[in-house]
């Protein structure tokens, strides 16, 4: 299967990293061979050049890759903003919709928005290029919600890849699922969406240091973290946001009801405010650090019901309807004994679908197996954190079996 190839990711002169063919086949750049100017370029592109499925698989997650590395590394921001994403036109885009996986649709939104975040103020067609995330991945969670839930939340396991960026997408899903249930309308569900996107823009290198790093915070750590929502702000509105909801939610996201929160302290009691909040801390608690591991779903899904005030509370009440005990891509011990990862949210928050990975004598099984949890037999038992579960998870053969 081939994809179509935005020319335009590779640079004049540099080695391109794979085969480029025309859509007959026939081979028009080798790989290690260079476009040397743009009437070159030109040439290749009346050509409608592609790429092997496989190789533009390889390019993505290697790009994402190298901007990982390159932000491990300290790398002046300018290198950075150097570092080429395959990014694809809209007409690109629904030329290949019904060619594209769950889990590869999800790696290109990926690589595009850690583009976005850590290039910052330095990102070219920012505000385009997020609007563009924004509306595929809604789309993806409208369409293929339990398999968005599954690739992003076993995506937030992979210490390869751009921490940041992760949690952005999987708390702008969580929202965009939460939100049809809390009644809000098309406007705000965008502005809400839009901002779990951006709300840790001022802090995306540190964000991604900070779940790595084996100890507490520095005292300059925490300074960022708390300065994070206005320098996000900052930059929002250097690189042309001008949706008043946007920057107020992502300069807000961290103030509470009481006005304990920052970086103001103000009074803040939305209904969109405290849904980006209630994503913002989740998806934080269900991701592992090297200094602790990951809480249980289970466990975070029940104090989100419970609320503040330890009374349960409506709108986490509907989180909790909407996501479930154990969202799809955690894993769970079975009352049989066996050891899986949620494929499925089910008809009720604590009974989803699993599919089983290792035996009841701990042995890994040959083919994963499904299991209804609403019947005892295979009841969940309880939810795991992903360290336990020593099974390599196939994403891709998972969603194939339904």
């Amino acid at each position: 299967m081939y994809r179509p190839l935005p020319l335009d990711s590779f640079a004049l002169h540099e080695p391109v990293p794979v085969n480029i063919w025309d859509a007959k086949g026939v081979l028009l750049l080798r790989k290690g061979e260079t476009i040397t100017s743009e009437q070159h370029r030109g040439v290749l592109l009346l050509h409608a050049p592609v790429v092997l499925a496989s190789d533009w698989q390889a390019l993505n997650y290697g790009y994402t890759a190298s901007l990982d590395r390159m932000v491990r590394d300290n790398q002046a921001l300018n290198r950075i903003a150097g570092l080429r994403a395959l990014s694809a036109s809209p007409a690109e885009v629904a030329a290949r919709d019904a060619g594209v996986s769950v889990p590869e649709a999800w790696a290109e939104l990926h690589a595009t928005l850690a583009a976005l975040l850590h290039q910052g103020a330095s990102a070219h067609q920012f505000l385009e290029r997020v609007l563009r995330v924004q509306s595929q991945g809604e789309q993806l969670w409208h369409d293929q919600a339990d398999n968005s839930l599954l690739v992003l939340v076993q995506l937030l396991f992979d210490t390869r890849v751009s921490y940041s960026a992760t949690h952005a997408l999987l708390a702008a899903g969580l929202c965009a699922l939460v939100a049809p249930l809390a009644g809000l309308d098309e406007k705000q569900r965008r502005a809400l969406v839009l901002a779990a996107l951006t709300m840790n823009l001022g802090m995306t290198r540190e964000h991604d240091e900070m779940a790595r790093q084996p100890g507490p915070l520095s005292s300059a750590q925490r300074k960022v973290v708390r300065e994070h929502p206005q320098q996000s702000v900052a930059l929002l509105r250097q690189l042309g946001v001008l949706d008043a909801e946007w920057i107020r939610l992502v300069a807000q996201h961290h103030e509470k009801p009481d006005g304990t929160g920052y970086p103001k302290g103000e009074r803040v009691d939305r209904i969109t405010h405290r849904l980006l909040q209630m994503a913002d801390v989740y998806v934080a608690c269900i991701s592992p650090r090297k200094s602790r591991g990951a809480l249980l779903s289970q466990q975070v899904a029940r104090e989100l019901y419970m609320g503040g005030h330890r009374a349960p509370d409506q709108l986490g009440a509907l989180f909790v309807k909407s996501v479930g005990f154990y969202p799809p891509g955690s894993y769970v011990r079975l009352a049989s004994g066996e050891l899986g990862v949620v494929v499925r949210r089910g008809e009720k928050a604590n009974e989803p679908r699993v599919a089983a990975l290792v035996g009841r004598q701990g042995l890994p099984l040959g083919e994963p197996v499904l299991r209804d949890t609403a019947d005892p037999t295979w009841a969940v038992a309880a939810s795991l954190p992903p360290g336990e579960v020593k099974v390599i998870v196939n994403v891709d053969r998972l969603i194939a079996r339904g």
